[in-house]
Formats: structure tokens, C-alpha cells, sequence
């Protein structure tokens, strides 16, 4: 099912990139991280213009998750759940959400899991569209740099390394999380 998704936006080709970057931050099933490196196997030399394209188009979105998660979310998550679980969760995002949301935005997890949660637990739009930019900066880019520089070589480098590549770029953004928000705790 999520390759014949796929195969239906890739018919409308970069358009059909945009809106699936855009609808991932709020609703798609299917990452567009896959068809960005599958529109820059079929063309390297435009990989950079992909990666800006999906990126965009993926920050565009974000704000509609917020949206639905502040408008819909809530009320759904107070059926659901006893009022002191809804608390502590609320609480535990505004202890975390800079990180989660951060590692969230590079990560294969799904956009719309943190864009919609931040709506839930009223997480600042702002850090959210920060956020958002440097995590999915990171991650839009670094497709479209490796494809620009390596060609199609580049799908073997991502086939062997991605995972790791992945996870350090995590562990190094929660280590920078980490350290900035300590300093800036020092200096309230």
C-alpha cells in the first residue's frame, strides 16, 4: 500500500513531492523521505531542489498538525484518558518537547507524531517551527548534499550507512540539546 502511495505522488513528480512532504507533517502514512531519494536517483544533478522542495513544503505543513492536535487532540486524549495521566503527560512534554520534537523532526518516526502531539500539549508553536527547521534541515538536506556530490553511488552509502548516520546525528543533536539547555538554565 505504501509503495502504490508513493507511485501516485511520484506521478505528479515534484509537485507530487511537495504534497506529500506537506501532508506527512499532519496526516500521510508515508514518509517523503523516500521518494525524495528516489526522485534523486532518477536525477542527481536536481537532488538539492528536491530536498528544498520536500523541506518547505514539510515546515508548511507543520503548523496544520499544531492545529489539529490543539483542536482535536485534547478533547479526544480528556475521553481517553483519566485527567491525571493527561497532566503528566502534558507536563513530561514540557520538560522533553525541545528534544523530542528536535530528534523527532530528523528521525524516520513520523512528522506528524511530535507536530500533532506539540498541538495536544500546548508546546510553543515557535520551538515547534524551530525546531522543525533545523531537524528536517538536517534531514532533507542531507539526502539532497549526498546525491548532489555522489550521484546514484549515493543510495549505496545510505543502504549501508543510513542507520548509523541516523542515530549519531541523534545522539549528537540530544548532546547538544542537553548541553544548551543546561547553560541556559545557568543563566535564569
Amino acid at each position: 500500500m505504501l509503495e502504490q502511495i508513493t507511485q501516485l505522488f511520484m506521478n505528479y513528480g515534484i509537485w507530487g513531492l511537495f504534497g506529500m512532504a506537506f501532508l506527512d507533517s499532519f496526516i500521510s502514512p508515508v514518509p517523503p523521505f523516500f521518494m525524495q531519494i528516489a526522485m534523486s536517483l532518477l536525477d542527481p544533478g536536481s537532488a538539492l531542489r528536491f530536498a528544498t522542495v520536500a523541506f518547505t513544503a514539510s515546515i508548511l505543513g507543520a503548523p496544520i498538525g499544531f492545529m489539529l492536535g490543539r483542536w482535536l487532540g485534547k478533547p479526544l486524549l480528556q475521553k481517553l484518558l483519566p485527567a491525571k495521566w493527561t497532566a503528566l503527560a502534558t507536563e513530561q512534554f514540557a520538560k522533553n518537547g525541545d528534544a523530542a520534537v528536535l530528534i523527532g523532526a530528523f528521525t524516520p518516526i513520523p512528522f506528524k507524531v511530535f507536530t500533532v502531539l506539540s498541538g495536544v500539549f500546548n508546546y510553543s508553536l515557535t520551538k515547534l517551527m524551530l525546531f522543525a527547521i533545523v531537524g528536517r534541515g538536517l534531514k532533507f538536506f542531507l539526502i539532497g548534499t549526498l546525491f548532489h556530490f555522489y550521484g546514484k553511488h549515493a543510495k549505496v552509502l545510505l543502504d549501508e550507512y543510513l542507520e548509523v548516520t541516523i542515530l549519531g546525528i541523534g545522539v549528537l543533536v540530544a548532546i547538544a540539546w542537553f548541553i544548551w539547555n543546561k547553560r541556559r538554565k545557568r543563566y535564569l
